[in-house]
């Protein structure tokens, strides 16, 4: 049974996920945009896995949008998103809060309807290791 470890950005909030991923969806949704405040959100999707908070679970904040099935879980200290469970049966890893590598790539981007403009230029854009000098 795979192990994943994962964390928040200010490091109060630390937790495991134990199972496999049976899904990685980028959505491009207009709720992911606002979510992320980027192009689209980056989540995995698992219906066996369990996840265990190693600490901070108290600093762990979830938001539903009224009237939709849009949900999310955060730190309330520095906003890092978190695993969040929309139902019994679903837990949703945002992939960045991962720290342990995964080995699974995009089953599909969403909504690619609402996909801003930008994004086809980052095909061409240029790239740096780190910051440009």
């Amino acid at each position: 049974m795979a192990t994943h470890r994962g964390s928040c950005l200010c490091g109060a909030v630390t937790f495991e996920v134990q199972g496999e991923f049976d899904s990685f969806y980028v959505c491009h949704c207009r709720y992911c945009q606002k979510d992320t405040g980027s192009a689209h959100a980056a989540n995995l999707f698992a219906s066996s896995a369990t996840l265990n908070w190693l600490a901070g679970a108290e600093a762990v904040t979830s938001f539903t949008l009224p009237n939709t099935r849009h949900s999310k879980s955060f730190c309330r200290h520095c906003g890092s998103a978190l695993p969040n469970q929309p139902s019994v049966s679903m837990l949703m890893v945002p992939a960045g809060c991962l720290d342990s590598p995964i080995n699974l790539s995009p089953t599909a981007r969403l909504f690619t309807a609402s996909e801003p403009t930008w994004c086809k230029a980052l095909e061409t854009s240029p790239t740096f290791q780190g910051l440009p000098e």
